[in-house]
């Protein structure tokens, strides 16, 4: 099937086609617009105040339009399920946390209630995070060390525990400040700075730290925790160096537990369609590994470290540390990002999925509220988390009220089951770890796909990843985005000059580079530039220009030259005509310098500015600079396809003092119509383009 286009219209500059389409400019009265909006937010009103509840409360938005009999089956199932798996993880992350496994529990209560209350992904699981508890295990070590020599029994104990969590409530609570903060100021946005290739490679690397960090569990060795650039190899070193002293009892129940938990979940994995919940092996394994200890007295035969008294009932309110605050604050804001970027990332995951939208800002109050609520009862910093939202998602979870079933499962636990696992190892909690980072370690498999589609994503990746895991994963984290952010800027550098040429009996130009069949209007240099023209691209765009239009200074000196004598040639002419001689000689060599210039020299250069997304101070006067060499060797300047804030900034800058405003065209092909009919100066020549 063939079709064809026929356009027979005038031709229009910017100026000619606003008059004929634009609207018409309005007395701007920014003062009083600005006052009738405020007024306007501060105007209180029934349907005001409960449009303002539904937004920031969503629940009271969703929970009336709940489908009971839809959706309550597969909301009860997945809570249930995801609150069986709150409970070994929990206990699991208060360990990286450095932290009594209790206060994993209260984290994986208190944020799950509130975010049912406050969040918009519906699919989302709260709670305790390998990542988030590690960075908070960092600080936690640093301000408050493990001592080599601590009996457990003692009330040294108690005391060094209770400032532990008073460290790690004070992070929680200093992250929900800084995120209702954000919401205040409406900074959801920021999160995009973490692009998918850092939060990959940093869960990635970080899942690295977190399996080294358990070894010394897993081996029985207890070894002081190392923090800081290296401590990756530190610990690994130190490990290996303390291989001797390893407790074979706690190696047996390490090599049993991840026997027994990795082929379930790789069951759990590769049959999730056909599984309606997954098999809970972490809670089956706690079980059991409990029951085993409690028979065999490990602790007390075989020197086996477990997890010791778990008081039961609900945390009475505490405040954090709060003179700890200045001294976690610069690892806080680290914790704060990663946090609220790995929540905002699934929670987008899941609603592209399932059709719905998220509030990136409102997400920023709901993990901010979690986090300053939840600090107040001894939590540490909590965020949305990759294996139980997943869990919940294929479980059959609809909606945000999951989230009550998984609290209640904690619940019952926290009030009535935790004393029973004072006998559980550390070590099966170790491994429950470990195994939780299997989608983590996975995404190595990106890799090739990411190497395909750009060279420059995997770079970031790879760079990301090593800085992480080589360095620390605060730093490395920075690292990442600082190079991210560089390449951005790098790939703006040097976006690029191409000469664009006309497709035979179209209006359609293309760059001569990709398309050799295109043909250069005659006379004419179109050009494009594939980025913005600010202060860092500057040399660079100059440069092109340059070098595309041959305009070395020794050629502006000449033409210029050049254009001094026949000017002053024309004057001595315009004499001698007046004394009534004509100066015949004078008329042909004009003509033939005329003639030489237009066959052989660029007359017109047509800037292609669609490409163009902005221009600041430095750009702008780069152009007038470029405008005025062009004019010293004869060529005139044109511009087509400015948007308006480029065209705004290009005419406050003064470039019409230094070219015609109607050199200023909607288009490339009005522009070379324009050109060319200009250069034919018939009297029958109108402005029309056909195409």
């Amino acid at each position: 099937m063939s079709a064809s286009v026929a356009v027979y219209r005038n031709i229009y500059t910017e100026d000619r086609f606003r008059q004929s389409y634009g609207t018409e400019d309005k007395p701007r009265g920014g003062g009083q617009r600005f006052r009738e909006k405020i007024a306007e937010r501060c105007r209180c009103s029934r349907a005001a105040c409960l449009h303002l509840l539904r937004e920031r409360v969503p629940i009271f938005n969703w929970l009336p339009k709940y489908r009971l009999k839809k959706w309550i089956l597969g909301d009860t199932i997945a809570g249930l399920t995801v609150g069986i798996l709150h409970i070994p993880q929990g206990m699991a992350f208060a360990l990286l946390t450095s932290v009594a496994p209790i206060y994993g529990l209260y984290t994986s209560f208190f944020p799950v209630v509130l975010y049912m209350l406050f969040g918009t992904g519906r699919h989302v699981s709260t709670g305790t995070f390998a990542v988030v508890s590690l960075m908070t295990g960092s600080v936690v070590e640093q301000l408050v060390p493990t001592p080599l020599q601590l009996n457990s029994s003692s009330p040294e104990a108690a005391d060094f525990e209770a400032q532990r969590i008073g460290v790690a409530s004070a992070v929680a609570l200093l992250s929900g400040i800084m995120m209702l903060c954000m919401f205040g100021l409406q900074l959801g946005f920021l999160s995009t700075y973490l692009s998918e290739p850092i939060v990959k490679a940093f869960t990635s690397a970080a899942a690295f730290h977190v399996t080294i960090s358990q070894l010394q569990s897993m081996l029985g060795l207890r070894l002081p925790r190392h923090t800081g650039p290296f401590s990756l190899f530190k610990t690994l070193a130190s490990v290996i160096e303390n291989l001797p002293h390893t407790n074979m009892a706690e190696l047996l129940t390490s090599l049993v537990c991840l026997a027994i938990l990795v082929p379930v979940k790789e069951v759990n994995m590769r049959f999730r369609q056909h599984l309606r919940t997954p098999i809970p092996v972490e809670i089956l394994t706690v079980i059991i590994a409990t029951g085993v200890a409690y028979a065999s007295s490990l602790d007390s035969n075989y020197d086996v470290q477990i997890v010791g008294h778990i008081p039961a009932g609900f945390p009475s309110p505490r405040m954090p540390s709060l003179h700890k605050l200045p001294e976690v604050a610069g690892d806080t804001v680290a914790i704060t990002f990663v946090g609220y970027a790995v929540s905002v990332s699934l929670a987008m995951i899941y609603a592209d999925k399932h059709g719905y939208s998220i509030q990136p800002n409102q997400e920023l109050l709901a993990h901010g509220i979690s986090n300053t609520v939840s600090s107040l009862f001894t939590c540490f910093p909590s965020s949305a988390t990759l294996a139980t939202t997943n869990i919940l998602e294929s479980s059959g979870g609809f909606t945000q009220l999951s989230g009550l079933f998984t609290s209640l499962v904690v619940l019952i636990v926290l009030l009535l089951i935790g004393p029973l696992f004072y006998f559980l190892p550390k070590a099966v909690l170790a491994c429950i770890n470990v195994t939780s980072l299997r989608q983590m370690f996975l995404q190595f498999q990106d890799l090739p796909d990411l190497w395909r589609v750009s060279k420059i994503d995997f770079v970031v990746w790879l760079v990301t990843w090593l800085s992480v895991v080589v360095l620390n994963v605060d730093m490395g984290l920075a690292i990442g985005v600082v190079f991210s952010m560089m390449t951005v800027i790098c790939r703006t550098q040097r976006a690029g000059c191409s000469v664009l040429g006309r497709a035979s009996n179209t209006e359609i130009y293309r760059p001569l580079e990709n398309h050799n069949k295109c043909y250069e209007v005659p006379g004419v240099k179109i050009l494009t530039y594939n980025g913005p023209i600010y202060y860092g691209n500057r040399s660079f765009f100059r440069e092109d220009m340059s070098r595309l239009l041959g305009l070395t200074p020794e050629r502006i000196r000449s033409r210029e030259k050049a254009r001094k004598a026949l000017e002053k040639r024309e004057r001595e002419a315009v004499n001698t005509v007046e004394r009534g001689v004509a100066n015949t000689s004078f008329s042909s060599e004009n003509e033939f310098f005329k003639s030489e210039t237009a066959e052989s020299e660029v007359q017109a250069v047509l800037m292609d500015c669609s490409s163009v997304i902005f221009v600041d101070v430095a750009g702008a006067r780069l152009f007038i600079q470029m405008c005025i060499e062009c004019q010293k060797v004869g060529v005139c300047i044109y511009l087509a396809n400015c948007n308006e804030s480029v065209l705004k900034i290009l005419t406050s800058s003064g470039l019409m003092n230094y070219m015609n405003p109607q050199h200023i065209f909607v288009t490339v092909h009005d522009a070379v119509m324009y050109i060319q009919q200009q250069k034919e100066q018939t009297p029958e020549n109108t402005t029309t383009v056909w195409v």
